[in-house]
């Protein structure tokens, strides 16, 4: 996130990382960097040491779920996945209303958007990840309630004073209702299919966004939070979007699937952070952007 978030301070995290990670740690500095949890910098005498990060906890994810994808990043790098870049035990503590985990400080730079797309180490990597046996680690379900559409019709029927882009965005909506009804339906028509296909471990947003360049060049995979057993075109619309299917050779249906999931859990989310108080904060015009695309993308 942009902002640094409400009530808790620095000296928090830092109280925190000393006593779950690192006794010696001299400071801590927050990080603008991603979207849905935050992220500090912790210090050692020596410089950079940790990257923290503070997920909050809710219907995407509690306190068990986290440890449990965690863990399993952990013990998928102990098997020998060294793009695995996983959190170091105890792997997640309470924080506040929210959970809080940290991973070594990488120097590398992320690949980021924009970044020259790898098809080829992206589907190697995956490779190497689907085929592996996990430990106890989450199990997918659907993100999005099937009647997501029709129960947010009577929450649009009242105006959304609620801060700058609240009327904007509910009127973005209402445009969209048909379709969010019939996106919602074959999104469940669909993961009823997905019983039917292998499952294996995913990594759940494997872009590169969550790819980081070592300084020896390698690629390394962060943000495992949504670590979770799928089917594996979970993880595939980067290297498909890269014009690169034959890679990975994908279920049409399973792909379709997933891309039905990202474009409702993202509507989902930022209905309800619209139909809420905000502030036009940096975080709320990024949140703005997000929900237009996934109403009008193709």
């Amino acid at each position: 996130m942009k902002e640094t978030p409400v009530g808790v301070t620095d000296a928090d995290v830092l109280a925190a990382v000393r006593e779950h990670w690192l006794v010696d740690a001299v400071g801590v500095t927050h990080l603008p960097l991603g979207f849905g949890a935050h992220h500090w910098r912790a210090d050692a005498e020596a410089g950079p040491a940790l990257f923290v990060t503070l997920d909050g906890l809710g219907p995407r994810h509690s306190l068990s779920s986290l440890h449990s994808a965690y863990a399993g990043a952990a013990a998928l790098a102990a098997a020998g996945l060294e793009f695995v870049v996983a959190t170091l035990p105890p792997y997640v503590v309470a924080f506040g209303d929210g959970a809080l985990s940290v991973t070594p400080w990488l120097s590398g730079p992320a690949v980021g958007a924009g970044a020259v797309l790898d098809p080829e180490g992206d589907a190697a990597r995956l490779r190497r990840l689907h085929a592996s046996v996990p430990g106890p680690i989450p199990v997918w379900a659907p993100l999005v309630a099937p009647d997501f559409a029709t129960s947010l019709r009577p929450r649009l029927a009242s105006p959304w004073e609620t801060g700058p882009y609240g009327p904007a965005a509910r009127a973005a909506l209402i445009g969209r209702l048909d379709e969010l009804e019939r996106w919602t339906a074959a999104y469940h028509r669909l993961a009823a299919e997905a019983r039917r296909r292998p499952w294996v471990p995913t990594h759940g947003e494997p872009h590169t966004r969550n790819q980081v360049r070592l300084p020896d060049g390698r690629v390394v995979l962060v943000d495992w939070e949504s670590l979770k057993l799928a089917p594996r075109e979970r993880d595939l619309r980067g290297i498909v979007d890269a014009g690169r299917a034959d890679l990975v050779d994908p279920d049409g249906a399973m792909l379709e699937l997933f891309d039905l999931e990202w474009r409702l859990d993202e509507i989902s989310q930022y209905a309800v952070w619209f139909a809420s108080p905000h502030t036009g904060t940096d975080s709320d015009e990024v949140a703005f952007g997000g929900l237009i695309e996934e109403l009008d993308r193709p």
